[in-house]
């Protein structure tokens, strides 16, 4: 059995809410990046709105502990209201004896019921500070009221100031005059908040800081990790459209990419970014796009026929909320489906879904060595909530990535009687990339026999679709990559989680809980989606006395590729809320298996 994990020493949710152009989100950037350098592990996921300035909710919340924690928790220790028709419906999201920290001089009569300090619930410890009345003691205007509200909560629970100052100042390094005023709003919110007497329990423990071993570390979102993982890979292409939320993938490489020689090209539409991909994959080069959901259904083609000609291309899938429009800012898990059987005819990809923000960084790389390995396209398939939330993250010193995996066509298989398409012992046919001596051969969208020349007899179309399929097998041993993992109790358990994608965090925090009340529980990632590991599934299925898989999508989708890879009946957790599922849900259902398994098992008799 796996030694109890210990709580860690602090563990501090806090939530900023106002309005788009409150600066929220720009408080909320400094906080966790100054909490980060201290030394603090942090998770911090913003959400906004798809209106425009001055219209929308924002909030900033972030999880600071000193021991690594996997998801969000469902109640905050700090909440600070930027504006109170916002935070309002949040106050009751504090824990008991957390603190609540608001505007107390507002300059315009307040509705009855409209100031957040007739919401605060008994156990709640309200801090009233004058935030306007500050920033425009500092700066002149009222603009700097998130600097100040800063520079309160690290006075009141006895942050150091000057990696705050250091924060701001690397928040506006472009605008001296900017930072300067800022530094003034933080140093008057700190004043205050010193000598502010502390009545509630909320306490920052000291950090120890690693010596480190050479490895990278930063506080990144996910959507930058796979940035990182493409530069570490030696990506040379990139074609793409933006899509909320994989918008920032594109533009990150923008910025990058001709640094190295690398070279990039926003499309007029993501059927040509697609199609552009699959054409320098052909080529030979390490190409990649990026999309979200209603991108990929319009990639369906062309990934058919990357497919069928064997292209090796990746492509980046950040989920939203559908179907259609949808809803752009908000999460879910439903384009799972998609990825796995989106096209026409049997058209088996490569699919893979990482579980944390590091776990992005990995699949990105990997997912180049895995489309040259196999000759295919590769979908890597993230989620608004993973692609948007900040994790620390330590990077290897060096690229863990293989520059070039492809199996390349030997000078014995060249010449007139090239075979582009031979079936091989292991499926994979030798490639020649244009421009090979002797290497000239026909790619082509229809089915087609060993040398690429259309063919269309049965004999021909079953050895080929045997061959596309097959040759995938291999996926599930390629080398250096965590295609599934287990965690928590060891041998036979009563329950069970399996789960995919960023909700895996959720799963792993109510498994620790769970194992905590006494549940024998235990938790398995699934990273590899397609071809599906259906046998380590298995196994670990017959394990346990009831299996539970929690999703952000209404159908079950993770649930119905399971059960018709292995034929088993699972326990299914569906939620579309928009947001990440609440640990506790997952929690709950685990309690009411467990007591469902206790009542059927046979009473022993003295």
């Amino acid at each position: 059995m796996m030694t109890q994990r210990m709580m860690p020493a602090t563990d501090i949710q806090i939530a900023i809410c106002g309005s788009a152009g409150d600066g929220t989100i720009a408080a909320g950037e400094i906080l966790r990046n100054v909490m980060a350098g201290i030394g603090y592990k942090v998770i911090s996921f913003d959400v906004y709105p798809a209106e425009i300035r001055g219209f929308g909710k924002c909030i900033a919340r972030m999880r600071i502990t000193t021991e690594q924690a996997y998801s969000l928790k469902q109640r905050s220790d700090v909440l600070i209201s930027l504006d109170d028709s916002h935070a309002i419906p949040h106050v009751g999201e504090v824990r008991d004896c957390g603190a609540v920290i608001y505007e107390s001089g507002s300059i315009r009569p307040v509705p009855e019921g409209g100031h957040i300090s007739a919401h605060i619930l008994p156990g709640q410890l309200p801090y009233g500070v004058p935030l306007r009345e500050l920033s425009e003691k500092a700066t002149g205007a009222n603009k700097s009221r998130n600097i100040v509200a800063l520079g309160y909560l690290a006075g009141l629970f006895g942050l150091p100031a000057q990696p705050f100052i250091e924060g701001i100042d690397g928040k506006f390094k472009k605008k001296a005059e900017v930072a300067r005023s800022n530094e003034a709003a933080f140093q008057e919110g700190y004043a205050i908040g010193q000598a502010t007497y502390k009545l509630d329990d909320v306490s920052f423990e000291p950090v120890a800081r690693s010596a480190g071993n050479g490895a990278r570390v930063a506080m990144i979102n996910g959507n930058a990790a796979v940035v990182r993982g493409c530069l570490d890979a030696g990506i040379e292409t990139f074609f793409g459209y933006p899509i909320t939320p994989a918008t920032s993938i594109m533009e990150r490489l923008a910025a990058e990419m001709p640094k190295r020689g690398a070279r990039l090209l926003q499309t007029e539409d993501e059927i040509s970014a697609i199609s552009a991909t699959v054409g320098a994959g052909y080529a030979g080069a390490r190409a990649a796009t990026a999309t979200s959901g209603p991108g990929l259904a319009l990639m369906a083609e062309m990934l058919g026929l990357g497919v069928i000609a064997e292209v090796p291309c990746v492509v980046f899938v950040s989920q939203r909320g559908g179907p259609a429009t949808g809803m752009p800012t908000k999460h879910e898990q439903s384009d799972l489906h998609m990825a796995v059987y989106g096209g026409h005819g049997d058209a088996p990809r490569i699919v893979i879904a990482p579980t944390n923000v590091e776990g992005c960084y990995r699949c990105a790389g990997k997912a180049f060595e895995m489309a040259e390995a196999y000759q295919v396209p590769v979908i890597v398939l993230l989620d608004l909530y993973l692609s948007n939330r900040y994790e620390t993250v330590s990077f290897p010193a060096r690229p863990p990535f293989e520059p070039d995996m492809t199996r390349y066509a030997e000078k014995g298989e060249l010449g007139e009687g090239y075979k582009r398409f031979r079936v091989t012992e292991d499926f994979i046919s030798p490639r020649a990339v244009p421009g090979t001596r002797e290497g000239m051969h026909v790619a082509t969208g229809l089915e087609h026999n060993e040398p690429g020349r259309p063919n269309d007899q049965p004999e021909n179309h079953q050895a080929q679709s045997h061959k596309r399929h097959q040759k995938l097998k291999a996926a599930l041993r390629h080398p250096d990559f965590t295609h599934y993992k287990r965690f928590g109790d060891e041998g036979k358990v009563d329950v069970g989680l399996i789960a995919w994608g960023s909700t895996f965090g959720e799963c792993l925090e109510a498994m620790h809980k769970a194992r905590t009340d006494g549940i024998r529980c235990a938790a398995m990632k699934v990273v590899m989606l397609s071809p599906f590991p259906a046998e380590a599934v298995a196994a670990f299925m017959d394990d346990c006395a009831a299996v539970l898989v929690p999703e952000v999508n209404y159908q079950g989708q993770f649930a119905n590729l399971l059960q018709a890879n292995v034929g088993r009946r699972v326990e299914r957790l569906d939620r579309v809320p928009g947001t990440p599922m609440p640990v506790e849900e997952i929690l709950q259902e685990i309690r009411r298996l467990t007591g469902r398994i206790e009542a059927r098992r046979p009473v022993r008799v003295a």
